[in-house]
């Protein structure tokens, strides 16, 4: 920037304020390689003008999600030339993937944050100690939206369940695109077309969405999961749910997350699913364990027991996969089976995503801001529970918990 554009900004930055805008939303443009999403999109921007922010985006941010600068500055967003003029403008960054979930080139970032400024946005707080040290010691408030309790409160907060949606719907589609068979049932001149077998391995918001999709394109669908609460929601959606004859202890913790089971469970598990995977063209595995390894719950003896030219799509593979074979970022064959091991499925539907992601960023930002001030209120359990870190620390008692720390002395 120029110093006579430097003094623009300033002189325009001055009369915001005085206006009545008075915390600053950044939003960079993501960084992580192939990441097409954008924090932000125009359409929210006036909801946050008119709750008292002002927001300020990288210039090109949103393009490869189908939002372009002249949009962002038609609905009252300042667009900026350059990535460390948004860090040092504004009060607030988010973004999609924070350091911590961009472990390819986030660390680049660390640099521009400052004591004080908040950040927003998926951090993978229970992925590396040291990543969310190195985010604590630049003095930033970090925030981690996958940390979002799972509440009535919280619902439209829920960014994880956002993009387990998008993920849902997205592997169906390339489970079918993958499959040398058509999903629904035809009656053609040349006889009858059986429908596709689809098989749902975990009901949380992405298998439900995986089973809507699959119905859509008729397919017959079974879906299993160790909490048998969710049949009801199986078979609301035209599934079958598949009961299994074993049963899980404590099937889901408080937040609604499938918990973590016994060897000798999963391994009578995989006995059990065997059949139900050996009869099925696509299986697709949703089942993931916060802060572990996603457990195995198809093996290679199953796989064999496939027929050659069905699909397997693991959507655990970012977390170790569902599946033995699963190869994180790589499609590969085994034993005449496709096994498809995605990462950052959600980037690949980016309109729609961004724009789910950006109005559960909005719902949050004006949770957390009232009176021109971020509440670090440790009494709201979504700010307590979201809340990472804080002056220079870990703060948030389930991830020191996570890294055997030593709990916080009462302030």
């Amino acid at each position: 920037m120029t110093l006579q554009g430097f003094i623009r900004y300033t002189v325009w930055l001055k009369q915001q304020r005085r206006e009545g805008s008075h915390v600053i939303v950044g939003v960079p443009k993501e960084i992580y390689p192939g990441e097409r999403r954008v924090a932000l999109t125009p359409a929210v921007v006036p909801l946050l003008t008119k709750a008292k922010f002002e927001v300020v985006i990288e210039a090109g941010a949103g393009v490869s999600a189908g939002y372009p600068d002249s949009a962002y500055a038609e609905k009252g967003a300042k667009v900026l030339s350059n990535r460390a003029e948004v860090f040092r403008t504004a009060d607030i960054i988010t973004q999609v993937l924070c350091y911590g979930a961009n472990d390819i080139n986030g660390k680049d970032d660390m640099p521009l944050l400052r004591n004080g400024q908040i950040l927003i946005g998926f951090l993978r707080a229970l992925g590396s100690s040291d990543t969310v040290q190195q985010v604590a010691a630049t003095g930033a408030t970090a925030f981690s939206v996958e940390m979002v309790p799972r509440t009535t409160r919280a619902q439209s907060m829920d960014a994880l369940s956002s993009m387990a949606t998008i993920a849902g719907y997205k592997a169906v589609l390339m489970a079918a695109d993958a499959l040398p068979k058509i999903f629904p049932m035809m009656t053609t001149a040349a006889g009858t077309i059986t429908p596709a077998r689809v098989f749902i391995i975990g009901v949380g918001v992405a298998g439900l969405q995986a089973i809507a999709t699959a119905r859509r394109l008729g397919a017959v669908v079974s879906a299993y999961d160790m909490r048998p609460v969710v049949k009801e929601q199986v078979q609301s959606l035209g599934g079958r749910f598949v009961e299994l004859p074993i049963e899980a202890k404590n099937a889901q913790d408080a937040r609604g997350y499938g918990q973590a089971q016994d060897e000798s469970f999963y391994q009578k598990q995989r006995e059990l699913l065997s059949r139900v995977v050996a009869e099925s063209d696509v299986v697709i595995t949703t089942a993931v364990i916060p802060g572990k390894k996603a457990p195995i719950l198809v093996t290679e003896e199953m796989i064999k027991g496939m027929q050659p030219g069905s699909v397997i799509f693991d959507l655990a593979a970012e977390r170790g996969g569902n599946c033995e074979a699963t190869k994180a970022g790589e499609t590969i064959v085994k034993y005449g089976v496709t096994v498809i091991g995605p990462i950052n499925l959600a980037s690949g539907v980016p309109y729609h995503a961004s724009q789910m992601y950006a109005r559960n960023l909005t719902t949050f930002l004006t949770h957390l801001v009232k009176d021109d001030k971020a509440r670090l209120d440790d009494a709201d359990d979504i700010i307590r529970d979201t809340m990472i870190t804080l002056g220079g620390e870990i703060v948030n008692a389930r991830v020191r918990e996570f890294y055997s720390l030593p709990a916080m002395a009462a302030k």
